[in-house]
């Protein structure tokens, strides 16, 4: 089922006001879950509904919140979150960081007190749009083994980046550094499909291949001690420096609802101007694009964020689609919160 954007839009405002989020982080939700829908990131888009108010209605996420920045230096600050949404905290932080990027050529905001935020090529992409690279990390409930280890040790501490290109959208690239992400587990569970050997293991380090069996072992780090050193980088810049909750300290989204996350988000925003003009930096990165793009059979190699790009661009042309299993999930939570969806007539 495809939905046009503006009722689309207009239906998650609704659901969100209706479920007790205060206007400043019901429009920093609305926007970020429907850009994930409208990508394609359907596992961070609206299907995060239901469990995202009932930790609201249950005191997991303050709402409202009363977020604070400290100044760290020139080009660095910290921000306390108060518990509210990952959310509209990664938009704060990663805004904050390019308007201080504007003013000193580099921007960090290191973010504490927070929760779950979702996908980090939003926040990213935010940094592009402005001419900027863009870095997002955080860190996440413990769900993955350390290299060689058997038990969770770290969460899936997704890393992501954005770059401006020229005549397009900016590459992205948003992944976990586990060999799945807990959002994939799910939608597998979910779709009532088998996970493939090396992604998990169960508590003496046995290949698990059934997604319902994942909580009682632990994922595997993307790529080996790769991976792990990944989630490590990701963990010492989201977490240990800006004094959020580390490894075992944060809370689970879904098995702690009422109470906050104690999450650590970092943004990086760099500022091309300072060392290129942007034109000339367009050019550069046309030149890597294509040399990429020619390095195998004509269409086989795409750069990172295009698939997500083309199922933007449906979304804008024929609406944002919602699957069968999260348009039952949301017509369920808008009855039980006394909305009423005209999704129906707004099929495209």
């Amino acid at each position: 089922m495809r939905i046009d954007l503006p009722s689309f839009r207009e239906t998650v405002a609704r659901l969100l006001s209706a479920g007790g989020v205060d206007p400043a982080q019901a429009e920093s939700v609305r926007d970020n879950l429907v850009w994930c829908d409208m990508a394609g990131r359907r596992n961070h888009g609206i299907e995060r509904l239901p469990v995202l108010l009932e930790r609201v209605a249950k005191g997991g996420i303050a709402a409202p919140c009363r977020p604070r920045f400290s100044r760290i230096g020139p080009g660095a600050a910290r921000l306390d979150a108060g518990n509210g949404f990952g959310h509209h905290a990664g938009r704060l932080a990663i805004d904050r960081a390019c308007d201080v990027a504007a003013e000193h050529g580099v921007g960090i905001v290191g973010v504490h007190n927070s929760n779950f935020y979702g996908a980090g090529g939003y926040f990213a992409n935010r940094a592009a749009e402005r001419g900027m690279i863009g870095v997002a990390l955080s860190n996440s409930f413990p769900k993955v083994a350390a290299s060689g280890g058997l038990r969770p040790a770290l969460g899936t501490n997704p890393l992501a980046f954005a770059a401006p290109r020229s005549g397009a959208r900016a590459i992205i690239v948003d992944m976990s550094t586990a060999a799945l992400a807990g959002s994939s587990v799910r939608e597998a569970m979910d779709k009532g499909e088998r996970l493939a050997e090396g992604v998990a293991i169960d508590a003496r380090g046995r290949p698990i291949t059934d997604p319902a069996c994942v909580e009682r072992g632990t994922l595997l780090p993307a790529a080996g001690a790769k991976g792990f050193g990944l989630a490590i980088l990701v963990e010492l810049l989201s977490s240990v420096l800006t004094g959020a909750g580390v490894t075992e300290k944060v809370g689970s989204m879904y098995k702690h609802v009422s109470a906050g996350g104690n999450n650590g988000h970092f943004f990086l925003a760099l500022d091309i101007g300072r060392w290129m003009p942007l034109a000339t930096w367009q050019e550069r990165v046309e030149t890597l694009c294509l040399g990429l793009l020619d390095s195998g059979e004509p269409g086989a190699v795409r750069m990172p964020g295009d698939t997500r790009w083309a199922e933007y661009d449906l979304s804008l042309a024929e609406g944002v689609f919602v699957e069968e299993r999260t348009l039952a999930r949301t017509e369920t939570l808008a009855r039980n919160l006394g909305v009423t969806l005209d999704w129906a007539q707004s099929v495209a």
